[in-house]
Protein backbone atom coordinates (compact mmCIF):
# COMPACT_ATOMS: atom_id res chain seq x y z
CA UNK A 1 0.00 0.00 0.00
CA UNK A 2 1.40 3.63 -0.71
CA UNK A 3 3.36 5.13 2.04
CA UNK A 4 1.44 7.93 3.88
CA UNK A 5 2.97 11.28 4.91
CA UNK A 6 1.76 12.53 8.50
CA UNK A 7 2.37 16.21 9.54
CA UNK A 8 6.15 17.26 10.32
CA UNK A 9 6.50 20.59 11.68
CA UNK A 10 9.72 21.12 9.96
CA UNK A 11 8.49 20.03 6.36
CA UNK A 12 5.50 22.20 6.71
CA UNK A 13 8.05 25.10 7.06
CA UNK A 14 10.18 24.14 4.19
CA UNK A 15 6.71 23.62 2.42
CA UNK A 16 5.77 27.30 3.34
CA UNK A 17 9.44 28.97 3.14
CA UNK A 18 9.51 27.72 -0.52
CA UNK A 19 6.18 28.78 -1.56
CA UNK A 20 5.45 25.87 -2.59
CA UNK A 21 1.06 25.14 -3.04
CA UNK A 22 0.15 24.41 0.30
CA UNK A 23 0.92 21.42 2.37
CA UNK A 24 2.88 19.65 -0.34
CA UNK A 25 5.79 18.72 1.91
CA UNK A 26 4.02 18.95 5.36
CA UNK A 27 2.65 15.23 5.06
CA UNK A 28 6.69 14.34 5.15
CA UNK A 29 7.79 13.15 8.99
CA UNK A 30 11.04 13.79 9.97
CA UNK A 31 12.67 10.50 9.84
CA UNK A 32 10.87 9.58 6.15
CA UNK A 33 13.76 8.28 3.97
CA UNK A 34 12.79 8.54 0.48
CA UNK A 35 13.48 5.52 -1.54
CA UNK A 36 10.94 4.84 -3.82
CA UNK A 37 9.92 7.17 -7.09
CA UNK A 38 6.21 6.48 -5.89
CA UNK A 39 6.80 8.84 -2.35
CA UNK A 40 7.15 12.18 -4.94
CA UNK A 41 3.81 11.43 -5.62
CA UNK A 42 2.46 11.37 -2.37
CA UNK A 43 3.86 15.27 -2.66
CA UNK A 44 0.66 16.68 -4.25
CA UNK A 45 1.78 20.23 -3.64
CA UNK A 46 4.84 20.20 -5.52
CA UNK A 47 4.25 21.75 -9.00
CA UNK A 48 6.07 19.79 -11.54
CA UNK A 49 9.29 21.24 -12.20
CA UNK A 50 9.87 20.00 -8.32
CA UNK A 51 8.32 16.81 -9.03
CA UNK A 52 11.04 15.93 -11.86
CA UNK A 53 13.78 17.05 -10.00
CA UNK A 54 12.33 14.53 -7.22
CA UNK A 55 11.69 11.66 -8.95
CA UNK A 56 15.33 11.96 -10.61
CA UNK A 57 17.22 12.79 -7.76
CA UNK A 58 15.30 11.06 -4.31
CA UNK A 59 18.50 11.59 -2.24
CA UNK A 60 18.39 15.05 -2.99
CA UNK A 61 14.96 15.44 -2.02
CA UNK A 62 16.53 13.71 1.45
CA UNK A 63 18.94 16.58 1.93
CA UNK A 64 15.66 19.07 1.34
CA UNK A 65 13.83 17.87 4.45
CA UNK A 66 16.95 17.99 6.52
CA UNK A 67 17.67 21.18 5.49
CA UNK A 68 13.91 21.89 6.61
CA UNK A 69 14.72 20.65 9.86
CA UNK A 70 17.84 23.81 9.90
CA UNK A 71 15.81 26.25 9.34
CA UNK A 72 13.34 25.63 11.98
CA UNK A 73 15.93 25.39 14.31
CA UNK A 74 18.36 28.49 13.24
CA UNK A 75 15.82 30.69 12.81
CA UNK A 76 14.02 29.91 16.11
CA UNK A 77 17.96 30.37 17.99
CA UNK A 78 18.22 33.90 16.34
CA UNK A 79 14.68 35.08 16.93
CA UNK A 80 15.11 33.72 20.85
CA UNK A 81 15.83 37.34 22.06
CA UNK A 82 13.22 39.32 20.13
CA UNK A 83 8.66 39.61 19.97
CA UNK A 84 8.69 37.76 16.70
CA UNK A 85 10.69 34.30 17.29
CA UNK A 86 10.10 32.28 14.74
CA UNK A 87 7.11 30.39 16.62
CA UNK A 88 4.83 30.74 13.17
CA UNK A 89 7.05 27.21 12.35
CA UNK A 90 5.60 25.24 14.95
CA UNK A 91 1.69 25.28 13.36
CA UNK A 92 -0.79 23.48 14.92
CA UNK A 93 -0.93 19.96 12.44
CA UNK A 94 -4.62 20.49 11.34
CA UNK A 95 -3.88 24.28 10.83
CA UNK A 96 -6.00 25.52 7.33
CA UNK A 97 -3.41 27.39 6.51
CA UNK A 98 -0.08 29.23 8.05
CA UNK A 99 -0.45 32.38 10.21
CA UNK A 100 -0.37 35.51 8.58
CA UNK A 101 3.21 36.84 9.53
CA UNK A 102 4.16 34.37 7.21
CA UNK A 103 1.60 34.14 4.68
CA UNK A 104 1.61 37.85 3.85
CA UNK A 105 4.38 39.57 2.08
CA UNK A 106 6.08 40.59 5.36
CA UNK A 107 9.35 41.74 7.18
CA UNK A 108 9.39 38.13 9.23
CA UNK A 109 8.47 36.48 5.76
CA UNK A 110 11.27 38.51 3.85
CA UNK A 111 13.75 36.87 6.63
CA UNK A 112 12.50 33.11 6.49
CA UNK A 113 12.57 32.94 2.94
CA UNK A 114 16.21 34.42 2.74
CA UNK A 115 17.27 31.79 5.33
CA UNK A 116 15.64 29.21 3.62
CA UNK A 117 17.37 29.71 0.05
CA UNK A 118 20.01 29.78 1.86
CA UNK A 119 19.74 27.10 4.15
CA UNK A 120 19.27 24.42 1.37
CA UNK A 121 22.25 25.81 -0.33
CA UNK A 122 23.75 25.45 2.43
CA UNK A 123 22.93 21.89 3.22
CA UNK A 124 23.04 20.59 -0.50
CA UNK A 125 27.02 22.00 -0.51
CA UNK A 126 27.89 20.22 2.76
CA UNK A 127 25.94 17.03 1.65
CA UNK A 128 28.41 17.02 -1.24
CA UNK A 129 31.54 17.27 0.87
CA UNK A 130 30.26 14.75 2.90
CA UNK A 131 29.66 12.40 0.23
CA UNK A 132 25.88 11.89 1.25
CA UNK A 133 24.93 12.73 -2.67
CA UNK A 134 26.39 10.57 -5.25
CA UNK A 135 25.53 12.84 -7.85
CA UNK A 136 28.30 15.38 -6.96
CA UNK A 137 31.43 15.51 -5.16
CA UNK A 138 33.73 18.13 -2.99
CA UNK A 139 34.18 21.52 -4.71
CA UNK A 140 36.77 22.71 -7.34
CA UNK A 141 40.23 23.78 -5.81
CA UNK A 142 40.28 26.92 -5.89
CA UNK A 143 42.36 29.41 -8.95
CA UNK A 144 44.53 31.92 -7.04
CA UNK A 145 47.32 30.39 -5.98
CA UNK A 146 48.12 29.87 -2.12
CA UNK A 147 50.86 31.68 0.06
CA UNK A 148 54.00 30.57 0.79
CA UNK A 149 53.22 27.32 3.63
CA UNK A 150 50.06 27.20 2.22
CA UNK A 151 48.89 24.63 0.04
CA UNK A 152 44.94 23.24 -1.47
CA UNK A 153 43.80 19.81 -0.48
CA UNK A 154 40.89 18.89 1.37
CA UNK A 155 37.24 19.05 0.29
CA UNK A 156 35.63 22.21 -0.44
CA UNK A 157 32.34 22.89 0.15
CA UNK A 158 30.75 22.46 -3.50
CA UNK A 159 28.95 26.04 -3.24
CA UNK A 160 28.01 25.56 -6.92
CA UNK A 161 26.16 22.42 -7.04
CA UNK A 162 24.09 24.05 -3.81
CA UNK A 163 23.50 26.96 -5.50
CA UNK A 164 22.50 25.42 -8.49
CA UNK A 165 19.95 22.55 -7.70
CA UNK A 166 19.23 25.13 -4.42
CA UNK A 167 17.61 27.72 -6.32
CA UNK A 168 16.01 25.17 -8.69
CA UNK A 169 14.10 23.49 -6.15
CA UNK A 170 13.11 26.73 -4.06
CA UNK A 171 12.50 29.43 -6.92
CA UNK A 172 10.16 26.71 -8.64
CA UNK A 173 6.69 27.91 -7.21
CA UNK A 174 7.60 31.41 -7.49
CA UNK A 175 8.42 31.40 -11.76
CA UNK A 176 4.93 29.39 -11.77
CA UNK A 177 1.57 31.92 -13.32
CA UNK A 178 -1.03 30.91 -10.86
CA UNK A 179 1.15 31.42 -7.45
CA UNK A 180 0.18 33.73 -5.47
CA UNK A 181 0.04 37.98 -6.80
CA UNK A 182 2.95 38.99 -8.92
CA UNK A 183 4.23 41.56 -6.04
CA UNK A 184 4.47 38.65 -3.77
CA UNK A 185 6.22 36.49 -5.96
CA UNK A 186 8.98 39.37 -7.01
CA UNK A 187 9.41 39.83 -3.07
CA UNK A 188 10.18 36.04 -2.64
CA UNK A 189 12.10 35.67 -4.93
CA UNK A 190 14.46 39.00 -4.42
CA UNK A 191 14.78 38.13 -0.86
CA UNK A 192 15.79 33.97 -1.89
CA UNK A 193 18.35 35.97 -3.65
CA UNK A 194 19.67 38.04 -1.23
CA UNK A 195 19.73 34.56 1.32
CA UNK A 196 21.92 33.18 -1.58
CA UNK A 197 24.07 36.17 -1.82
CA UNK A 198 25.01 35.91 1.86
CA UNK A 199 25.95 32.62 1.28
CA UNK A 200 28.36 33.27 -1.86
CA UNK A 201 29.68 35.99 1.09
CA UNK A 202 29.97 33.33 3.38
CA UNK A 203 33.07 31.63 1.88
CA UNK A 204 36.17 31.43 4.40
CA UNK A 205 39.95 29.38 3.76
CA UNK A 206 39.85 26.94 6.46
CA UNK A 207 43.53 25.13 6.94
CA UNK A 208 44.47 22.19 9.00
CA UNK A 209 48.50 22.42 10.19
CA UNK A 210 51.26 20.01 9.20
CA UNK A 211 54.61 19.74 10.55
CA UNK A 212 56.69 18.08 13.19
CA UNK A 213 55.33 18.41 16.60
CA UNK A 214 52.78 20.68 15.96
CA UNK A 215 55.39 23.14 13.90
CA UNK A 216 52.66 24.02 11.47
CA UNK A 217 55.22 24.12 9.00
CA UNK A 218 52.32 23.50 5.80
CA UNK A 219 49.46 24.51 6.25
CA UNK A 220 46.78 22.61 3.97
CA UNK A 221 43.72 24.55 2.88
CA UNK A 222 40.38 24.48 1.25
CA UNK A 223 37.28 26.85 0.90
CA UNK A 224 34.65 25.72 2.82
CA UNK A 225 31.36 28.05 4.30
CA UNK A 226 30.59 29.28 7.71
CA UNK A 227 28.20 27.59 9.76
CA UNK A 228 24.51 28.48 9.35
CA UNK A 229 23.88 30.43 12.48
CA UNK A 230 26.92 33.04 11.09
CA UNK A 231 24.70 33.43 7.59
CA UNK A 232 21.36 33.97 9.79
CA UNK A 233 22.81 36.46 11.95
CA UNK A 234 23.75 38.80 8.80
CA UNK A 235 20.47 38.02 7.42
CA UNK A 236 19.14 39.15 11.36
CA UNK A 237 20.73 42.20 10.30
CA UNK A 238 18.97 42.47 7.11
CA UNK A 239 16.05 41.63 8.31
CA UNK A 240 16.20 44.69 11.06
CA UNK A 241 17.33 47.36 8.42
CA UNK A 242 14.93 45.72 5.44
CA UNK A 243 13.16 48.21 2.87
CA UNK A 244 9.55 48.54 2.80
CA UNK A 245 8.55 48.11 -0.74
CA UNK A 246 5.41 48.83 -3.36
CA UNK A 247 4.50 47.45 -6.92
CA UNK A 248 4.41 49.94 -9.30
CA UNK A 249 5.03 50.75 -13.30
CA UNK A 250 8.64 51.23 -13.74
CA UNK A 251 9.21 51.41 -17.73
CA UNK A 252 7.40 49.32 -19.16
CA UNK A 253 6.48 46.41 -16.46
CA UNK A 254 5.89 46.93 -12.98
CA UNK A 255 8.73 47.07 -9.94
CA UNK A 256 9.12 46.69 -6.36
CA UNK A 257 10.30 49.88 -5.42
CA UNK A 258 11.18 51.33 -2.13
CA UNK A 259 7.88 52.56 -0.42
CA UNK A 260 9.24 56.21 0.89
CA UNK A 261 12.88 56.58 -1.08
CA UNK A 262 10.98 55.66 -4.74
CA UNK A 263 13.98 57.48 -6.55
CA UNK A 264 16.38 54.32 -6.30
CA UNK A 265 15.73 50.99 -7.44
CA UNK A 266 15.79 48.23 -4.89
CA UNK A 267 19.09 46.87 -3.70
CA UNK A 268 20.42 43.35 -4.46
CA UNK A 269 22.04 42.90 -0.85
CA UNK A 270 18.57 44.55 1.06
CA UNK A 271 15.69 42.39 2.02
CA UNK A 272 11.83 44.18 1.25
CA UNK A 273 8.77 43.82 2.51
CA UNK A 274 5.02 44.84 1.37
CA UNK A 275 3.09 44.53 4.61
CA UNK A 276 3.71 46.09 7.65
CA UNK A 277 4.29 43.94 10.72
CA UNK A 278 2.64 44.64 13.93
CA UNK A 279 3.81 44.87 16.98
CA UNK A 280 3.60 40.79 18.19
CA UNK A 281 2.75 41.84 21.55
CA UNK A 282 -0.81 40.52 22.23
CA UNK A 283 -2.10 37.44 20.56
CA UNK A 284 -3.82 38.37 17.41
CA UNK A 285 -4.56 35.23 15.13
CA UNK A 286 -5.77 37.92 11.95
CA UNK A 287 -2.46 39.56 12.34
CA UNK A 288 -0.62 36.36 13.04
CA UNK A 289 0.85 37.02 16.04
CA UNK A 290 0.98 34.65 19.44
CA UNK A 291 1.97 37.42 22.03
CA UNK A 292 4.55 37.43 24.71
CA UNK A 293 2.93 36.15 27.16
CA UNK A 294 4.37 33.66 29.17
CA UNK A 295 8.31 34.29 27.35
CA UNK A 296 11.50 34.53 29.27
CA UNK A 297 12.97 37.60 29.56
CA UNK A 298 15.89 39.34 30.81
CA UNK A 299 16.05 41.64 33.59
CA UNK A 300 19.00 43.12 33.76
CA UNK A 301 19.19 42.92 29.68
CA UNK A 302 18.37 46.55 27.56
CA UNK A 303 18.35 45.02 24.41
CA UNK A 304 15.13 43.12 22.92
CA UNK A 305 14.97 40.53 25.26
CA UNK A 306 14.56 43.26 28.11
CA UNK A 307 12.19 42.70 30.26
CA UNK A 308 10.43 46.08 29.68
CA UNK A 309 10.61 45.49 25.58
CA UNK A 310 9.76 41.95 25.58
CA UNK A 311 7.02 42.10 27.81
CA UNK A 312 5.43 45.36 26.21
CA UNK A 313 5.55 47.05 29.44
CA UNK A 314 2.79 44.76 30.97
CA UNK A 315 5.33 43.54 33.71
CA UNK A 316 6.33 40.25 34.78
CA UNK A 317 6.46 37.35 37.13
CA UNK A 318 9.91 35.99 38.56
CA UNK A 319 10.18 32.04 40.30
CA UNK A 320 13.08 30.37 41.07
CA UNK A 321 14.39 27.30 39.13
CA UNK A 322 16.46 24.77 40.98
CA UNK A 323 19.66 23.79 38.32
CA UNK A 324 21.43 20.82 39.31
CA UNK A 325 24.94 21.15 37.51
CA UNK A 326 28.83 19.66 37.45
CA UNK A 327 31.12 21.05 39.10
CA UNK A 328 34.81 21.03 41.44
CA UNK A 329 36.05 18.85 38.87
CA UNK A 330 39.31 17.75 38.71
CA UNK A 331 41.71 16.23 36.01
CA UNK A 332 43.56 12.73 37.17
CA UNK A 333 46.69 11.39 35.60
CA UNK A 334 46.03 9.80 33.04
CA UNK A 335 43.34 10.49 31.56
CA UNK A 336 40.29 11.22 33.36
CA UNK A 337 38.14 13.92 35.46
CA UNK A 338 35.90 13.87 38.07
CA UNK A 339 33.02 16.07 38.80
CA UNK A 340 30.55 16.83 42.00
CA UNK A 341 27.17 17.59 41.51
CA UNK A 342 26.47 21.00 42.47
CA UNK A 343 22.89 22.84 42.70
CA UNK A 344 22.03 26.34 42.87
CA UNK A 345 18.69 28.55 42.20
CA UNK A 346 18.25 30.96 39.56
CA UNK A 347 16.08 33.82 39.22
CA UNK A 348 14.00 33.61 36.09
CA UNK A 349 11.27 36.26 34.78
CA UNK A 350 8.16 35.71 32.73
CA UNK A 351 5.77 38.35 30.94
CA UNK A 352 2.51 38.65 32.19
Amino acid sequence: SPATFPSSPACSLLFLLLSTPRRALSHTPASLHINQTQHCKQLPGMVSSQAQLCRSNLELMQTIIQAAREVKKTCQKTFADMRWNCSSIDIPIDAPKYRPDLDRGTREAAFVYALSAATISHTIARACTTGDLRLCSCGPVPAEIPEPGYRWGGCGDNLHYGLIMGSKFSDAPMKMKRSSSHANKLMHLHNSEVGRQVLRESVVMKCKCHGVSGSCSIRTCWKGLQDLRDIAMDLKTKYLSATKVVHRPMGTRKQLVPKDIDIRPVRDNELVYLQSSPDFCSRNEKQGSVGTQGRQCNKTSSGSDSCDLMCCGRGYNAYTEKLVERCHCKYHWCCYVTCKMCERNVERYVCK
